[in-house]
Formats: C-alpha cells, sequence, structure tokens
C-alpha cells in the first residue's frame, strides 16, 4: 500500500505525521509525506520520504506582528489577513496536485490530510481512493462534550450549546471556498454539495478521522460517530530524533546541581513585544528561585545572554529534555502539551491563540497544570508563582507523573496504522 499524507502548519502538525510514516513503513507500505519545506529535514532526518508544498499561510506566523496585530485585533482584522492568505492557499493546492499527480505521491492507494491543508479530500476524489483526515486537535467533529477548540471563550457554555461552537470550521469554506472551487475546476472535479466538508467523502457518506490525542487526556466522546477514532498520541520513536542536539551548556545545566530546572518555549507564537515577554520570563525564573532553559523556537521568545541561572537555546529535543525538567512552561500547542504530557512533567501553558486556550484548560481540568496565563496578561510576578504551584503542590506532581505513565503504555500510532490497514482493504 502505498499512503501519501499532506499536511500544513507548524512542527505540531508535521511531526505525529512522521512518526506515522514510520510504522507505516515498518510495516512494509510505502509512505510520502508532503509538507511545508522548511520541515524537509524534520522529515528526510527520519528516513521518510519527503514532498514539498509552498509555506503558504506559514509565511504569516514567520511575522510575529502579523499574528498578534490579528489576535488582538478582532473580526475585521483576522479577515483581512484571510483575504492576503487566498493567493497563499492556492500555492498549497497546486502543489498537492503535482506532488499526487506526477510527483512523489502519485500511484497512492490512501490520502490522510489533517484538514487545514484543504486538498486532501479533494485529491483523494479526483484519484478515486480513500481519504482519511487525521487531526492531533479535535477541530472537526462536533460534540457535546466540549466546545470547539479553536475558540476562546472564557466561560464554560451548557453542554447544548457546545455543539453549535463547531459551526466556527465554516469559517475556512466562507473565505477560501471560491478559491478551492476553482482550484476544482481545475482539476475537472464538479461543485458538488458537501465538497468543502472533509467530514464526507464524495458520495456523502461520513469520512474516517482519526484523532492523535491520548483517551487518557481526552475520552472519546460518546455523541461522535463510529467514523470518529481517538487513537492515542503518534510519537516519533526518540531513538530515532538524531536530526537536534542539545547544546553543551543546557546538558551540562541539567548534569549538575540539585536546584530546579524549568523549560520555557512558546513555539512561534509571539506577542506584540516578544522582546519584553523574554525579559519578564527571565524575571519570573528568578522570582520563583529557579534555573531556566528558555528555548528560542520560530520566535515566541527572543535571544537573551544566557547567565548562570537562564539557558538560552534554539530547538531542542522535548523527548530528551523534558523528563529531566522540574516543570514545563509553554504555549500550550498541541504537539507540546503531548510532549509535556508524556514527560510526566507539571506545566504552565500560556496560551495565545486557536487551540491553545483549550489545551490549557484541559491540562487544568487534569490536574496537571495551574490556571492558564493568556500571554497578553503575562507578568514576571504571575509566572513566577504559577511555576512555584506547579513545583510545589504535591497533588499536582502526583498527578502528571501519573498521566505520563498512561500515555507511555499507549501505542497511538500502532492503532492509527491497524486502522489505515483497514480502511484500505475495505475499499
Amino acid at each position: 500500500m502505498k499512503v501519501l499524507i499532506l499536511t500544513l502548519g507548524t512542527r505540531g502538525d508535521v511531526q505525529p505525521f512522521v512518526a506515522l510514516a514510520r510504522e507505516l513503513q515498518s510495516r512494509g507500505h510505502q509512505a510520502v509525506l508532503a509538507a511545508p519545506e522548511r520541515f524537509a529535514d524534520l522529515v528526510t532526518g527520519h528516513g521518510v520520504a519527503f514532498a514539498r508544498v509552498d509555506d503558504g499561510p506559514l509565511r504569516v506566523l514567520d511575522s510575529s506582528r502579523t499574528v498578534a496585530d490579528a489576535a488582538a485585533g478582532g473580526v475585521r482584522a483576522k479577515f483581512a489577513l484571510m483575504r492576503r492568505m487566498r493567493a497563499m492557499v492556492t500555492a498549497v493546492l497546486d502543489d498537492c496536485w503535482q506532488v499526487a499527480s506526477t510527483g512523489a505521491g502519485a500511484g497512492a492507494d490512501l490520502i490522510v490530510h489533517n484538514g487545514q491543508i484543504m486538498a486532501g479530500q479533494h485529491i483523494a476524489e479526483k484519484l478515486g481512493v480513500p481519504s482519511v483526515m487525521a487531526l492531533p486537535t479535535p477541530v472537526y467533529v462536533p460534540t457535546r462534550q466540549f466546545p470547539w477548540p479553536g475558540q476562546q471563550l472564557s466561560k464554560r457554555l451548557p453542554a447544548g450549546l457546545n455543539r453549535l461552537t463547531y459551526a466556527g470550521m465554516k469559517a475556512v469554506t466562507v473565505m477560501f471556498g471560491r478559491t478551492v472551487d476553482q482550484w476544482r475546476t481545475g482539476l475537472g472535479l464538479p461543485l458538488r454539495r458537501g465538497r468543502h466538508d472533509p467530514l464526507r467523502r464524495a458520495d456523502g457518506t461520513p469520512a474516517p478521522v482519526l484523532h492523535a490525542v491520548s483517551p487518557a487526556v481526552l475520552p472519546r466522546p460518546t455523541d461522535w460517530p463510529p467514523t470518529a477514532r481517538v487513537t492515542g498520541y503518534w510519537f516519533v520513536d526518540a531513538a530515532t530524533d538524531a536530526t537536534r542536539a542539545v547544546p553543551e551548556p543546557v546538558a551540562a545545566a541539567l548534569d549538575h546541581g540539585d536546584e530546579p530546572v524549568v523549560f520555557v518555549s512558546f513555539g512561534s507564537m509571539a506577542g506584540p513585544d516578544p522582546v519584553a515577554t523574554t525579559q519578564e520570563v527571565v524575571q519570573a525564573l528568578r522570582l520563583a528561585g529557579v534555573r531556566g532553559v528558555l528555548a528560542t523556537g520560530w520566535g515566541g521568545l527572543q535571544e537573551t545572554p544566557s547567565a548562570g541561572d537562564v539557558f538560552v537555546a534554539g530547538d531542542l529535543p522535548h523527548h530528551v529534555v523534558f523528563p529531566r525538567m522540574a516543570a514545563i512552561v509553554h504555549h500550550g500547542g498541541a504537539g507540546t502539551t503531548a510532549a509535556a504530557i508524556r514527560a510526566g512533567r507539571p506545566q504552565i501553558i500560556c496560551p495565545f491563540v486557536a487551540d491553545q486556550p483549550f489545551w490549557g484548560r484541559r491540562m487544568q481540568q487534569l490536574g496537571v497544570a495551574p490556571e492558564p496565563i493568556d500571554q497578553r496578561n503575562l507578568t514576571a510576578h504571575g509566572l513566577a508563582a504559577a511555576i512555584r504551584q506547579a513545583l510545589d503542590d504535591p497533588a499536582m506532581i502526583a498527578a502528571a507523573r501519573r498521566l505520563g505513565e498512561q500515555v507511555r503504555a499507549e501505542k497511538g500510532v500502532v492503532v492509527a496504522v491497524d486502522l489505515l490497514e483497514q480502511i484500505a482493504e475495505e475499499r
């Protein structure tokens, strides 16, 4: 079986699919992972065939100012940003079809996609093969049990209203539906009812959806259809991650000293003033009386001189450093949250946009994190207090340890490939 995997997004939207591709390959299947060009080394470094697609809307994340303005500017600012992104979306769609038709993905028997790349179900329809949507966050399938993770409501909704919030996913169709329709026309596909709904096949029947989330973290909602499954997280085998190394000063800090070390990274989620945010973080670590490791990532934190108590690094392998931390401060991205859970360490989540507040609240509900701190309200004293709570609360430490043990015992990627093989056989 040949599987073409299509994904778009940040590292957390790509790395789980590397694990999926590796498991497919271990069973004798052929897997091609198509993702933004910036992730070529991540994919090929794990022995997975890579196909390039345009970075598309990721270019917006390259400008932290643009993201911050859109997040703070309300609905009008968000829609203005989406209008700019239409040409970017077209470039991604064109690249996906090239990969699937004449490129490395040609001849695929199955398409796996993450929804936001917007090409998966259409390419499967054109090729006459099954498509499977695979998600690190449950943003598509409505449920009464929790609201749409893309929303940022501060108050808990009545269960009867939760399903209604999933209409938020229709904003993508509103903004990019015409763009996708024009692209479909170029492929010779008809304009049919439901063509923009990735939860439906071309014949109108439900499409399978795999959620790469631990059932210990998010139990499968009882009102989901049978086609929606929760598999467990898809982790890349730690022994194979040779793409990143731990800098010597950070390794030395972890190897010596009895003081707790706290990891801090906000990924690509920079607020209006990343420099000021970094200063607040450094001050918070010192107020809390702990040493810190700052991973600057894509710009969520800025470079600052390393000191005896604060060590600065670029991109660190989470599976290596997280288990050696006393606590983990992060932005609440799905991938970072999963890695922190797996490590069994308390978390302090400072969400900014998208699904990050959802994961922040969920970690608090599970007892492994204090109340989330919105990055726009981040202060040194507030963060220091949250760090001390995470380090000093025995119940929180124990809950994080138990949850980590549960997640480490799961075989999410094995379950996922079992399901893909079943879907292919039923074709």
